[in-house]
């Protein structure tokens, strides 16, 4: 059961990874804009160091995709055309999408 638990979370963690890849948006640290393949690079390494404390796909999301550790500051998204949205809630809403389509 854990394993399957373990893989439906590992295929989330890639499809949010693969989002944040492939979107036109940029991804805000600390008041520097970045496209997506870099925003992944970043994310993927905090996903590295957390990943003992990483048991769900909103676990990674907390720990790898919302804020700067050091800074304190939130992550945010800006898509062209609208208001600049926390990077956790653009990520929980993609991945609420993304679990009705696998039903």
């Amino acid at each position: 059961m854990a394993n399957h638990a373990q893989a439906a979370t590992e295929d989330e963690i890639n499809h949010l990874l693969n989002v944040v890849k492939t979107t036109s948006c940029q991804y805000e640290r600390n008041g520097t804009m970045h496209n997506g393949s870099e925003a992944v690079k970043h994310i993927s390494k905090k996903y590295r160091y957390f990943k003992d404390d990483i048991e769900s796909t909103e676990d990674f999301i907390k720990y790898s995709a919302t804020k700067s550790k050091m800074s304190g500051k939130h992550y945010k998204i800006h898509c062209s055309n609208q208001a600049p949205v926390k990077s956790q809630d653009w990520l929980l809403k993609e991945l609420a999408v993304y679990r009705a389509s696998q039903q």
